[in-house]
């Protein structure tokens, strides 16, 4: 593919993804699928919080990247595979879990003693889906392996980071670029959806009236994830690594701790965010007109917080 066509398809892609989301986001807040109680949390501020950005946002980028121009089909398979997998087991999570389990010591711990949590579902769903994703995506078996660790493994990972307003969508957003300019001619096309519908509601996440939950920021992570095959081996092993890093660092430190201790990423994690003591703004659509918007809640349970 030229530069120029990939350029194109790219930025249409985007611009596709973006207008999808917040058309599906409407949607779904004027019916909420089962009521406005099932998607609704409370935050740490105390106020209600709709996790119905995280639906809207993934079935956004699976559509956009199933109709990306340019992207050969076994690589439009993944994505589409590996996003909606993930989308499926992180909404579960999102709706079903309690909570009181965190992370791969919480989870494992209690299979251990026979109790099989939602994050022990969504983390071996999600294992599988990145298997399946990478299959699809085809190559040497060794690539098979490596991009199935980047699917699952960015799946988990974005989800790491969405404890704060608008922080997975700007990891989100960071990584696309990176992939865009590092990669080979299809891979802007294969970022575009997931960045696309990421961007469109990164103005309700970082005003706290919307979260993208474990359904949005699972299925974000796991299209990058099998975007990367546009990168050489070694530098996907190189990214595998440092993912596998940072997952196991989350067992015992606080990313929150560190970005609030580093005044340039302090910086970037609070660009764009309400100041502590102020009021949500109007949502731009809410779960009932003519109410206030709801508030970002506390993240629902991470396969690896």
């Amino acid at each position: 593919m030229s530069r120029g066509r990939a350029v194109a398809g790219t930025v249409l892609t985007a611009g596709l993804a973006a207008a999808a989301a917040r058309a599906i986001y409407a949607a779904l807040s004027r019916r909420p699928p089962g009521g406005t109680t099932t998607w609704t949390r409370t935050n740490h501020r105390g106020e209600p919080v709709s996790l119905l950005a995280g639906p809207a946002l993934a079935a956004a980028a699976v559509a956009a990247a199933a109709a990306a121009p340019g992207l050969p089909g076994r690589t439009r398979a993944a994505l589409v595979a590996a996003g909606a997998g993930a989308a499926a087991l992180g909404g579960y999570d999102d709706l079903a879990g309690r909570g009181d389990r965190r992370g791969f010591r919480g989870h494992l711990g209690a299979l251990a003693h026979g109790e099989v949590t939602t994050g022990a579902v969504k983390l071996a769903g999600i294992g599988v889906t990145g298997l399946v994703a990478a299959a699809l995506a085809g190559g040497a078996p060794a690539d098979v392996a490596i991009n199935a660790g980047l699917a699952a493994g960015g799946a988990n990972l974005v989800n790491l980071f969405d404890l704060r307003p608008g922080r997975a969508i700007k990891v989100v957003l960071a990584g696309s670029a990176l992939l865009a300019a590092a990669g080979t001619g299809g891979t802007g096309p294969a970022v575009a959806g997931p960045a696309g519908a990421a961007a469109a509601l990164l103005p309700d996440d970082l005003a706290e009236r919307v979260m993208i939950g474990d359904a949005g920021a699972n299925c974000l992570g796991a299209m990058l994830g099998v975007a990367t095959a546009g990168l050489s081996r070694p530098a996907r092993v190189a990214l595998l690594t440092g993912i596998a890093g940072l997952t196991a660092a989350s067992e015992v430190v606080s990313f929150t701790a560190v970005i609030e201790r580093t005044p340039a990423l302090r910086w970037l994690d609070m660009l764009g965010r309400r100041p502590p003591g102020t009021a949500a703004g109007p949502a731009s659509a809410g779960p009932r007109a003519g109410q206030p918007g709801p508030d970002r809640a506390e993240a629902p349970t991470a396969i690896a917080p």
